[in-house]
């Protein structure tokens, strides 16, 4: 099973977000019937570790991890949507909305998550914790000048603030229609 670490924004920030990407040239495109990958907002969420594939007799020991590290963290980061970029070129340019606020904090926890990770034995993407919310997976289907304007325009989103109430062990389903299942949740204490 393909597992991920996730935080979920409140929905009032994505019910903001939303509205700022119908406006931005990708969800445009997409209403015009352009297959931008736009990211179906259910999908929407800020991973903070990314475990890959699982064994499935080993989902206990990850969400206990999650529930180790939660059970750590002191207090709830309070976070706002905010920026934008790209990661990738090409074919593999992926749109992103970036955070602002207490974002220090989601890296020290992130950085718990993937601690507690280690000592169950349980292995998970290294690269460095890059916070983000992805939007879209465009590749080269949206003319390059068009995602510069729609980041350029990100470059001046705020949306509003939300506090990480919970990390959320996740399994994903990859393909055509990509769904993700919630397995476990660990309530971060206020």
């Amino acid at each position: 099973m393909r597992l991920f670490v996730a935080a979920y924004p409140a929905a009032a920030a994505l019910d903001d977000l939303a509205l700022r990407v119908e406006d931005l040239r990708i969800g445009q495109a997409a209403t015009a019937g352009v297959n931008t990958r736009l990211a179906a907002r259910p999908l929407w969420h800020v991973t903070v570790a990314f475990l890959g594939d699982v064994d499935e007799e080993r989902q206990d020991a990850a969400a206990a991890a999650v529930d180790r590290a939660a059970a750590e963290t002191d207090g709830q980061p309070m976070l706002r949507l905010a920026g934008g970029g790209t990661f990738g070129r090409g074919n593999f340019t992926t749109m992103w909305v970036g955070l602002a606020g207490d974002v220090a904090s989601l890296q020290s926890l992130a950085g718990t998550v993937r601690a507690k990770l280690r000592r169950a034995h349980l292995r998970y993407d290294r690269k460095p914790f890059r916070p983000h919310l992805t939007i879209a997976r465009p590749g080269q289907r949206l003319p390059r000048n068009q995602i510069d304007e729609d980041i350029a325009e990100l470059s001046t989103y705020a949306g509003p603030s939300w506090p990480v109430t919970e990390l959320v062990l996740v399994q994903s389903h990859q393909g055509p229609h990509p769904t993700h299942v919630p397995l476990h949740r660990a309530p971060l204490v206020h």
